[in-house]
């Protein structure tokens, strides 16, 4: 942002999400010094630069070497022998306009150090993180130091004493609403049952809209303590007034301070470990000892051909046991109990590499502690962590790398060999999703030499196009790539800073609808598949693919500072699965029409109304008039349903002088928008009310507006009121947009109009029945109405029939010029104020009703990173699940859990165990003979596995349950017949489904997965 305190929320758009304005301003005055512009270094540099901070200098004394290029994206081959910070400057400074980028190519020193807030070390010597260490400390200045080395990294945080944390984790402050306080000492607050904590003891909250108990209201952040799942005690309420209803608790978010030590002190202090695998804590403690080893290796050998000068550990026994006598000897003052030597030899072995992967996941994590010590935002490192990937050697550990020289992968042979590279280059992967992960797993591929080979491919899909709020993470993209295919343009990206890749891009979704291009031999011809998708349903689908083709899958996802990766190895581990059922998130629509009583429910209640205004009765309306069938169709969905659409349709297309609602003019669209603002606002409002009033009481004698519900009020319409008039602005734009009418943005014009508008008046209904439940909203649904009342609509929309079509909206949140979002924001905030619920900014609502997905470069990073460490083992096949990791990240707070994948769950069938990968796998036709019949078919499941089939099912279709007379036709013939459908070219696999004679109880199956090929 280079210090401008106006953030460029189009550019910012899903990071602001993550980190909040304020947040945000200051980290547009961190000046920020990368000190090492090799793999790591410009890791760290990009993701720094695209978080927006002021300014970012990059220093390297260093010229390129062949090493360099298997993990330093923007060096290229012709870059050899040049520095490599100023070969660098151009790419880095082209990823954010708002950051100021400059290269400085001198030494280390510490007038340079003094002038930025925050240092980055990599590549750096002991001595010289000692000695930059103090002066940083003593400066006031954070220092972070990172390195990696081979499978193997390190990073360390001094942001110094007295270091004030302003928000621990970035959660969203919990709040409830409040069933009762008891008036005693201390006083207790309980909650409805059906809502979840987030407090802890020492929590503080604040109390709002309390009524009886009002002093509750004004008091300061009270402390807490929990009682159990539903209450917690506070101060003493005994002299306060007695509590009648309503109130929401709060909790205030306190900052607070932490002190660290400096890089010399803390060396020696193994408490500041934190943990980041529990199976390999005692790798950790070794970790770090070997860490220091390796600087002391480093001065006392003299310099040979390789990677450096002073030299690195070669792949050799005798290195091995030099760094592994040096870690004892420094385990005789640290006292490490266990220390962990294989894992001293293995980093002995492979110091000497540079790793794309290892060096994506660091440069994720020290991005994020820059973004900490200059924003202030989440809990910082303290102090140090380490982290290994060494289970993603060769399980027979006892092979070591063989070394190859001046190639561009130099940096990964010398971790895994030659051979293992030449694999990795004849791979085919099909790469799901060219997003931020995308991005960013494309980076690594190119880097790691993916499907660059002779025999190898990488085919990438991606629907969508590129906008404006994907620069600040999708970093292959840039201002001019706008509004071009994403799996394009990063495709053309990975290629220049790899030559050697094959890509294809495709703009395809991947589900049911594109089987014909990724069918049977797309699948077959594939070595794997890697999921980079923003959606449960997706994966879902996808994985299904991976599991019918036997397919190992990568797959990974971010929201906001969090992220997931899962690797599925076909009959290793469990599947991703079908989707987990979301319905315990959703919001009754009781709720929702009359009950709100938070901010998602209004914002929510605003996007239904956008939906249904201006998509989907425009939808309707023009298949009436398009479609024929389209009222009978409508009439079979039930009355009360048909009843609704139907009027809609018969009102958006009768004139307003007749009844309906067809504006001819600009002022015919304001003062629909006035009247429906009346309508909303107030009328609606008045009749619930009506219904049950403010003192209404429950059979048991409470209070019917109590706990969740909250008593409304209705609103008057105030024409000097911003929001009030902003709502009928937007409703008016919108509604005329649909009718293709084009109106004004004078509020002056629209004021002239509201002037002559008309409300009718408004008298509440007695027989009009508000629905407590959605299960009463359903059966109402269900019940006839009067079946003359739709004929009479038939009749009237029959005379409609030659009317103009009308134009639907789809909903767009990005776009600021639209009146979208005015009116999300002003429908939303109106039903907000009726039922005293504080309002939301435009940046909140547009993030809920939106559904936007928090998203931050730095988390994306180490999530790709870690999904590529696992393609090295696939690409191995690696086959014990113990080498595999399932990992959780939180970046906020430095929680890292990576854990052993779950096998996948049997299931035995008339006693024999079976996965839910296994399969009965026949080739209906074998040597390009003639098709089987399905007796053949079931003979030969019979012979392989003893077990009868009783029945056969083919989706909800029955193939076969005993007729005799279907045995002797071909099994294609069969299903064509029970499906009174041809199966499409494309389809070269029938999943059947069969029931056993042996176990016909048995729920669960293998399926039978007949080929026709």
């Amino acid at each position: 942002m280079a210090g401008n305190s106006e953030i460029d929320e189009g550019f910012y758009s899903r990071q602001l999400y993550v980190l909040g304005h304020e947040a945000m301003r200051r980290m547009g005055a961190a000046n920020v010094l990368i000190a090492g512009l090799k793999g790591l270094g410009v890791e760290i540099a990009k993701n720094v630069i695209l978080s927006g901070v002021k300014a970012v200098t990059v220093q390297d004394e260093g010229s390129a070497v062949w090493s360099d290029l298997s993990s330093q994206f923007y060096l290229r081959e012709c870059h050899l022998g040049q520095n490599r910070a100023s070969c660098s400057l151009q790419q880095l400074s082209s990823l954010n306009p708002h950051v100021e980028v400059s290269a400085h190519t001198g030494p280390l020193d510490e007038e340079l150090l003094l002038r930025f807030q925050i240092v980055v070390l990599t590549d750096s010597s002991l001595d010289d993180q000692k000695r930059f260490g103090q002066l940083c400390h003593s400066h006031g200045i954070k220092l972070i130091v990172a390195d990696t080395k081979g499978l193997c990294g390190q990073l360390f945080c001094d942001f110094g004493e007295k270091f004030e944390v302003l928000e621990r984790d970035g959660e969203m402050p919990a709040s409830l609403m409040i069933e009762r306080i008891t008036k005693e000492n201390p006083g207790r607050v309980i909650w409805t049952d059906d809502q979840k904590h987030g407090f802890s003891d020492g929590s503080k909250v604040v109390f709002s809209d309390v009524q009886g108990m009002t002093e509750l209201n004004s008091i300061g952040p009270v402390e807490i303590k929990v009682s159990d799942k539903y209450s917690f005690s506070i101060c003493d309420t005994s002299s306060f007034s007695e509590y009648e209803r309503g109130g929401v608790v709060t909790e205030v978010k306190q900052p607070f301070q932490l002190d660290f030590k400096p890089l010399s002190e803390a060396l020696h202090d193994r408490k500041l470990l934190i943990l980041n695998d529990h199976g390999k804590i005692s790798r950790h403690n070794t970790l770090h000892l070997a860490f220091q080893a390796l600087h002391d290796f480093r001065q006392s050998m003299t310099s040979r051909d390789g990677f450096h000068s002073p030299s690195l550990p070669m792949a050799s026994q005798t290195d091995a046991d030099s760094l592994l006598e040096m870690v004892r000897e420094l385990n005789t003052v640290a006292e490490v109990e266990q220390l962990d030597e294989a894992a001293v030899r293995l980093l002995s072995c492979t110091a000497r590499g540079d790793l794309a992967p290892i060096n994506a996941f660091f440069g994720g994590l020290a991005a994020q502690e820059v973004i900490k010590a200059c924003s202030r935002k989440f809990t910082p490192l303290q102090q140090w962590m380490y982290f290994d990937a060494l289970e993603c050697l060769p399980e027979d550990k006892d092979r070591l790398a063989e070394c190859s020289t001046d190639t561009r992968y130099d940096g990964q042979t010398a971790v895994f060999g030659a051979s293992f590279q030449k694999r990795l280059g004849n791979q085919k992967y099909f790469l799901v999703g060219a997003g931020a992960i995308g991005c960013e797993l494309l980076k690594n591929f190119a880097l790691i030499g993916l499907g660059a080979g002779e025999e190898g491919h990488i085919t990438v899909t991606d629907m969508d196009y590129i906008e404006r709020s994907n620069l600040n993470r999708q970093f292959l993209f840039r201002s001019p790539d706008i509004g071009n295919p994403k799996s394009e343009v990063a495709a053309k990206a990975v290629c220049q800073m790899n030559p050697q890749m094959k890509i294809t891009s495709h703009q395809n979704r991947v589900d049911a609808a594109s089987e014909a291009l990724y069918d049977y031999s797309f699948f077959k011809g594939l070595d794997g598949v890697a999921a980079a998708l923003d959606n449960v349903e997706a994966r879902v689908y996808l994985d299904s693919r991976c599991v019918l083709h036997q397919k190992p899958m990568l797959e990974g996802g971010t929201l906001g500072s969090k992220g997931h990766t899962l690797v599925v190895v076909p009959h290793l581990t469990e599947p991703y699965g079908p989707a987990k059922s979301s319905s315990s998130n959703a919001i009754p629509l009781c709720t929702l029409k009359n009950f709100p009583h938070r901010i998602e429910h209004t914002l929510q209640w605003a996007r239904d109304q956008f939906e249904g205004l201006f998509k989907q009765t425009p939808e309707n309306v023009n298949c009436f008039l398009r479609d024929p069938g389209f009222v009978e169709r409508t009439l079979s969905h039930g009355d009360v349903e048909a009843m609704e659409t139907l009027e809609a349709v018969w009102r958006g297309l009768q004139d307003m002088e007749a009844g309906g609602q067809r504006p001819k003019s600009w002022e015919d669209c304001v003062s629909w928008a006035r009247c429906k603002w009346e309508t909303l606002y107030n009328n609606d409002i008045r009749q619930l009310l009506h219904c049950f009033p403010p003192d209404e009481v429950t059979s048991n004698g409470l209070p019917f507006w109590s706990g969740s519900k909250r008593c409304p009020h209705p609103l008057t319409f105030d024409p000097k009121n911003s929001t009030h008039v902003g709502y009928v602005m937007a409703a008016a734009k919108l509604y005329g947009q649909t009718y293709g009418i084009k109106g004004t943005r004078d509020n002056g014009s629209i004021e002239q109009i509201l002037e002559k508008v008309q409300t009718p008046p408004f008298n509440p209904k007695s027989s009009v029945k508000i629905h407590l439940t959605d299960q009463e909203m359903e059966e109402e649904r269900q019940k006839e109405s009067e079946k003359a009342q739709l004929e009479e609509l038939k009749g009237k929309l029959s005379s409609l029939k030659n009317s103009a079509q009308m134009h639907p909206i789809d909903f767009e949140k990005d776009d600021d010029t639209n009146f979208h979002m005015d009116f999300i924001v002003a429908a939303s905030n109106l039903r907000a104020e009726n039922y005293d619920i504080p309002a939301a900014d435009r940046h909140q609502s547009k993030r809920i009703a939106g559904r936007i997905i928090p998203a931050i470069a730095t988390t994306t990073a180490a999530v790709a990173g870690l999904m590529c460490l696992e393609l090295f083992k696939l690409v191995q096949g690696h086959k014990k699940i113990e080498s595999y990791r399932t990992s959780y990240l939180n970046l906020a707070v430095q929680y890292f859990v990576l854990s052993q994948p779950s096998r996948p769950p049997d299931f035995q069938v008339a006693g024999k165990k079976y996965t839910l990968w296994d399969d009965f796998l026949i080739e209906g036709r074998c040597h390009n003979q003639q098709e089987i019949t399905l007796e053949d078919m079931l003979r030969y499941i019979k012979e392989k596995s003893g077990l009868t089939v009783s029945a056969l099912y083919y989706g909800p279709a029955v193939l076969y349950m005993g007729q005799e007379e279907r045995l002797k036709k071909r099994v294609s013939d069969v299903v064509k017949m029970v499906t009174k459908a041809d199966i499409p070219p494309h389809q070269k696999v029938l999943e059947l489904i069969p029931s056993f004679e042996e176990d016909e109880d048995c729920e669960t199956v293998p399926p039978i997965r007949y080929l026709l090929l």
